[in-house]
């Protein structure tokens, strides 16, 4: 057992550092419910690192309408930026769920972008422009756990293989999720649908013993 003079001596190393500010380039904003975690110092890094910290923004993180022409599959000048900054966005999807999708799209073409990749890049950042105070709120209204699970069947119009999706919630508190390619290809809607459905199984099983 620890005297009283030791534990006075070890207690006297421990530094109060105040309420909850920011932890490794998270900032947690205080609100009346809980936090709200956010990124938006390390987005605007991102943006100035890509010379588009003036760009018009977009509404939605991936453009659907994009057309492929001759030019799209050309190779990109600077591959390395293009790593580069799909590669500070992964870690941005940490408070982002809302741009999962998109980086993981980018993240399928790293070992050799081409224009089309460029553009959708772009299209993400200009994305990140309007919305750099989006962040992730956590609150403790509730501690039940739940999760939604959903596919994309045959979504990739090169390999025709599906996306699986899913989010899982503790109350109203988004815990975790994840968008990502299936590694096979789904012979059929509903077993693409099922294999999303195995996926958020498996997290939600992990999470039970986490909180057990």
């Amino acid at each position: 057992m620890l005297s009283t003079s030791e534990v006075m001596r070890m207690s006297g190393q421990v530094r109060t550092l105040g309420s909850l500010n920011q932890f490794l380039g998270i900032q947690a904003i205080a609100t009346d419910h809980g936090y709200h975690l956010n990124q938006s110092t390390f987005a605007v890094n991102i943006l100035h690192r890509a010379g588009l910290e003036n760009c018009k923004h977009v509404v939605t993180p991936f453009s659907l309408k994009s057309q492929r022409d001759s030019t799209s599959f050309q190779p990109i000048d600077n591959p390395m930026q293009f790593r580069q900054l799909v590669g500070a966005l992964q870690f941005l999807t940490i408070t982002r769920p809302d741009i999962s999708f998109a980086v993981n799209k980018l993240c399928q073409a790293m070992h050799s972008p081409h224009q089309y990749d460029f553009q959708a890049l772009k299209h993400l950042l200009r994305y990140l422009k309007g919305t750099l105070d989006f962040g992730l709120p956590i609150t403790s209204t509730s501690t039940s756990l739940r999760a939604y699970a959903d596919s994309d069947w045959a979504g990739d119009p090169l390999d025709r293989k599906s996306t699986t999706g899913y989010c899982c919630f503790i109350g109203d508190t988004l815990l975790s999720w994840c968008v990502k390619k299936q590694p096979t290809v789904a012979r059929s809607s509903t077993e693409a649908e099922y294999r999303a459905l195995a996926t958020a199984a498996t997290d939600i099983v992990w999470l039970r013993r986490l909180l057990a």
